[in-house]
C-alpha cells in the first residue's frame, strides 16, 4: 500500500524528532511492504520567517491532499513578541480547523521500566498503566458565547458551555470504537449532578452504549475522576469527556507518567486523515544539539498507522520496539532524572529502536 504523509517539522527540536519518526516509518514500510511518501511543509516560526504567515496556504492544501499529517512542534522565543494572529501557535488552531478535527486522542502510558519517574507511590505504579483519553476538541465552553457585562456586584465576565446531540454522538462514536480496539472498557466523565450539558452528554452516551454491548461502560463525575487518576490509574482503559474536562484530565494523566517526552497524541475528524504530534513543545534550549527525545513522535507515528491507516500490527511493532529499548535501559537525557548515567542522543535512541524493529 502507498500512503502520502505531510510532514510539518516546525521549530526547535521539531525537525530532529520528525526525522527520527520518518526513519522508523521507512523501516516499517520495508518490513511490511508499504510505501510511505513524505512531503514537508512549513508551519509555525519557520513559516513566518519564510512567508510572513504561521500557516501558509500551501501547507493547508498539502495537508488536505495527504492521507495523514505528522507534526513536530512550533514556537520559540524568537517569535514571542509578535501579535497574537501571527504567533507560531496560531498555526496549530488553524490547521486543526482546516482539517476539521474534533477529536483529540491522548494516550498516557507508564512503562514499567520508567515507573521510578512517576510521582505516584511505587505500589500504585508497580505494574504500570496504559489509558487513552478521548477529548472533544471543538465544542463546549472554549467555543461558547462569552463576554463582559454589568452584574449584580459590578463588572463580570461570562463563558457559556453548549453541546449539541451531533457533537456528543460523534465524539462518543470515536470513544466506543477506540474502546473496541483496546480492552473494551469505557468511562465517560461528566458533571451531570450540576451541569445540564453533562446531563445531555450522559443521556446520549447511555443510548450509544446499547450499540456496543461488548464494551463495559460506566459514568464518573469529573472531580472523582481527577482523584481516581492518581489513586488507581490502572482502573481506566478509555476515557471520553468534554473539551474543558479533557484539557485538564489529559494534562494530569501526562504528569503521572513522569515523562512528557514519551507521550503521543492525535487529532481526528470525520475522515481517516489525522494530525499526529507529541504533546511536548519545541524545546528551543536544546534544538539542534541532538539531545531531544524522539520517542513521543515515533509513538505518534505508530498512532497514525493504527488510527488513520488501520495498520494495527505495524503500530504494535513500533510500540513493542520502544518497550524493548526501555527495558534494556537505554535512555535519553530527559529520562535519566538527573542521574550520572550517560544519556543517548536523539540519533542513538532512534538507532536502538530501528535495531529492535
Amino acid at each position: 500500500m502507498n500512503y502520502n504523509i505531510a510532514l510539518l517539522k516546525g521549530d526547535g527540536i521539531g525537525p530532529e524528532i520528525v526525522d527520527s519518526a520518518v526513519k522508523v516509518l521507512e523501516k516499517i514500510g520495508a518490513k511490511y511492504n508499504h510505501t510511505f511518501n513524505f512531503t514537508p511543509y512549513l508551519i509555525g516560526g519557520c513559516a513566518i520567517d519564510a512567508t510572513g504567515a504561521p500557516l501558509p496556504e500551501e501547507t493547508v492544501k498539502g495537508c488536505l491532499a495527504s492521507d495523514s499529517v505528522l507534526l513536530g512542534a512550533v514556537g520559540g522565543p524568537k517569535w514571542d513578541t509578535l501579535p497574537g494572529n501571527l504567533r507560531p501557535e496560531k498555526a496549530l488552531l488553524g490547521i486543526r480547523a482546516a482539517l476539521e478535527l474534533f477529536t483529540n486522542l491522548r494516550p498516557a502510558k507508564l512503562y514499567p521500566a520508567l515507573k521510578g519517574a512517576s510521582p505516584l507511590r511505587a505500589d500504585i505504579v508497580e505494574k504500570g498503566f496504559d489509558l487513552m483519553i478521548v477529548r472533544e476538541l471543538t465544542g463546549g465552553i472554549y467555543f461558547g458565547e462569552r463576554g463582559r457585562r454589568d452584574g449584580k456586584y459590578g463588572p463580570e465576565a461570562y463563558d457559556t458551555e453548549a453541546y449539541s446531540r451531533m457533537e456528543i454522538e460523534r465524539i462518543g462514536r470515536v470513544a466506543f470504537e477506540t474502546a473496541m480496539k483496546r480492552d473494551k472498557k469505557l468511562v465517560s466523565i461528566d458533571k451531570a449532578n450540576v451541569l445540564e450539558t453533562s446531563r445531555l452528554w450522559r443521556e446520549i452516551m447511555h443510548e450509544m452504549s446499547k450499540e456496543y454491548p461488548e464494551v463495559e461502560y460506566s459514568d464518573m463525575l469529573v472531580d472523582n475522576a481527577a482523584m481516581q487518576l492518581v489513586k488507581n490509574p490502572r482502573q481506566f482503559d478509555v476515557i471520553v469527556t468534554s473539551n474543558m474536562f479533557g484539557d485538564i484530565l489529559s494534562d494530569e494523566a501526562s504528569q503521572i507518567t513522569g515523562s512528557i517526552g514519551m507521550l503521543a497524541s492525535s487529532s481526528l475528524g470525520n475522515t481517516k486523515r489525522g494530525l499526529y504530534e507529541p504533546i511536548h513543545g519545541s524545546a528551543p534550549d536544546i534544538a539542534g544539539q541532538n539531545k531531544a527525545n524522539p520517542i513521543a513522535t515515533i509513538l505518534s507515528a505508530a498512532m497514525m498507522l493504527r488510527y488513520s491507516f488501520d495498520l494495527s500490527e505495524e503500530a504494535k511493532c513500533i510500540e513493542d520496539a520502544v518497550d524493548r529499548v526501555l527495558e534494556k535501559g537505554y535512555r535519553t537525557a530527559d529520562l535519566l532524572g538527573g542521574s550520572n548515567e550517560t544519556p543517548l542522543t536523539c540519533t542513538e535512541i532512534t538507532e536502538k529502536i530501528l535495531e529492535e524493529l
